[in-house]
């Protein structure tokens, strides 16, 4: 497994200084956003692209993933909602292939006060099979992140709607400190398997009503017990920092990744 570090976290450096500082800090790899407070938006993409593509040599530091920041439709809806989220995704797989981007971190949307659970999910499982064919097409994988929006609590539903949808491109985000204050992340590792196509790291202290994401090593998650299913699914991939820098320095966040992989 290899170190890396998202974007997220520093949304405030420019590309050349974000590349810069985590290669000092000792990562191997970056994860980039597109859209949000990032430096790389739609209105300077072609330039961008060439330019990360200069860091990425000039740092030895490859791109690993990227994160969908420009999606503003919300794929659980269905109708125009949906068709709006899909041609936007598209937009950004185009993208991630252009950078020869691997994997693309998606949330694809949220409930509402009329939106059911089960039509929304069989809005997911609709949206994400024509997602998959472009995904497919791009050679790029969609990973879904669980996050707090009321949608697919579960690892087996998580898994459930992978299977549902049937694709190879179209997996699964693990981050443990997202999951934490609700389940057992190692849980998920197991049930999701071979699903899960990047890892993000965070940890958590606290409940659900004052908890917080702390520095790796000062939360309740069990490390240890998470490398070990992620070893047993075989799973080789990076590990990317989401510890914002305020939280605990850049390097060393990267000193900490590197001790949890030694955990056995």
């Amino acid at each position: 497994m290899k170190v890396g570090i998202s974007q997220l976290i520093v949304p405030a450096l420019s590309l050349e200084e974000f590349f810069a500082q985590s290669a000092a800090a000792g990562y191997e790899g970056v994860e980039l956003c597109l859209g949000g407070e990032s430096p790389l938006q739609l209105a300077n993409i072609e330039e961008s692209i060439s330019k990360i593509k200069e860091l990425s040599q000039r740092y030895a530091l490859p791109v690993t993933s990227l994160v969908h920041s420009l999606c503003s439709a919300n794929l659980l809806a269905g109708g125009e909602e949906q068709k709006r989220n899909i041609e936007q995704t598209c937009a950004e797989l185009e993208i991630a292939r252009k950078l020869g981007v691997k994997t693309t971190l998606y949330t694809f949307g949220y409930l509402q006060p009329d939106l059911f659970y089960d039509k929304a999910y069989e809005n997911a499982v609709t949206g994400l099979r024509a997602l998959a064919h472009r995904a497919e097409a791009a050679g790029v994988s969609l990973a879904i992140e669980f996050v707090w929006s009321g949608f697919l609590f579960s690892p087996l539903e998580m898994k459930g709607l992978l299977d549902e949808v049937g694709s190879q491109a179209i997996g699964f985000y693990f981050d443990p400190g997202n999951m934490a204050v609700f389940q057992y992340p190692h849980h998920w590792v197991r049930i999701l398997g071979n699903h899960i196509k990047m890892v993000h790291m965070k940890d958590w202290k606290g409940n659900a009503t004052n908890g917080c994401w702390p520095p790796l090593l000062e939360g309740t998650i069990d490390f240890a017990r998470v490398m070990a299913e992620l070893r047993a699914i075989g799973y080789d991939g990076y590990l990317i920092s989401e510890v914002e820098s305020g939280i605990c320095a850049i390097e060393d966040t990267a000193q900490k990744i590197r001790e949890i992989m030694t955990m056995t």
